[in-house]
């Protein structure tokens, strides 16, 4: 089996009321925690990577490389998608040369014409290549950018819009951010996300800033058409608290507690707890047939 486009998997979850997990890897030891944890709960994934990470990781066709070599090497039976995460024009098409099975086309801060006639270009292209799309109406916040309560809200007008230039999912703000979640946050906006199902018909839906969302409101975006739920940030909490807790016990001082592969295991094993965690909250565990 190779790598996958994500439109078999979205139609799936979309028929069968669960989200497929798109988990950002940022180096090897998250990319191997994201497969082996996929195989082990035989559930459908999405690895995803940002620009920023792509760049740090040596660039598009490094990172192409490695998930398809670890996918191979370690004989991953379930569907895996390989995805850009926030892509701007130029870097759509980087990934799919490089051979990304999916990209986002991050338009969303352009005028609504000019997001329009790029998002069109990269969905000829994709498609072309064999590779599906997602495009997103009404910027996700962050409290990195001074967010203080709710993200943006996006207009369903101009959801259906860019649903009907053939893309394949569409992530919406519905009040959702990136990073954690402030104290004084009000929660996903329902009422928009089920005025954007009911303009765009079964268009799978996507939930960024997947992080520190309650359970119970991730559930309830699910029965309304989200089939992608994007997580990256518990990744990097759990990673960084298991890192941190060996170290401050010491083990990297005992024998050769240093060696990388021993001071990098317990946050591998961190994001393999909270990859299981989220897969089994967003239903797709054992949903890999």
């Amino acid at each position: 089996m190779a790598l996958v486009n994500v439109k078999d998997m979205m139609q799936a979850a979309l028929e069968g009321h669960y989200a497929i997990g798109a988990f950002n890897t940022n180096n090897l030891e998250w990319t191997k925690a994201i497969l082996e944890t996929a195989e082990e709960q035989k559930s459908p994934v999405i690895i995803e990577v940002s620009e920023g990470a792509t760049k740090y990781m040596g660039g598009y066709k490094v990172v192409a490389d490695l998930v398809k070599d670890l996918f191979e090497a370690k004989k991953i039976s379930v569907p895996v998608a390989l995805h850009l995460d926030h892509g701007t024009y130029e870097g759509a098409k980087a990934a799919l040369k490089a051979g990304f099975t999916s990209v986002m086309f991050d338009g969303s801060a352009l005028p609504l014409e000019e997001n329009i006639a790029k998002t069109k270009e990269i969905v000829t292209l994709a498609h072309f290549m064999g590779a599906t799309v997602e495009a997103e109406v009404g910027a996700i916040g962050g409290e990195e950018d001074g967010v203080k309560g709710r993200g943006e809200v996006a207009d369903p007008e101009q959801c259906k819009l860019i649903a009907d230039l053939g893309i394949d999912m569409l992530a919406a703000g519905i009040g959702n951010i990136h990073g954690p979640y402030p104290a004084n946050w009000l929660g996903l906006d329902f009422d928009c996300l089920a005025a954007i199902k009911a303009k765009c018909g079964d268009m799978p839906l996507v939930l960024h800033g997947g992080t520190g969302i309650p359970e119970d409101q991730v559930k309830k975006a699910i029965s309304l058409g989200v089939c992608k739920v994007n997580v990256n940030t518990e990744c990097q909490q759990y990673f960084a608290a298991a890192t941190r807790k060996y170290i401050e016990e010491g083990k990297d001082l005992e024998k050769k507690g240093y060696d990388p592969r021993k001071l990098l295991k317990p946050g591998f094993e961190g994001i393999k707890e909270i990859v299981a965690i989220k897969m089994a909250m967003f239903g797709s565990v054992n949903k890999a047939n």
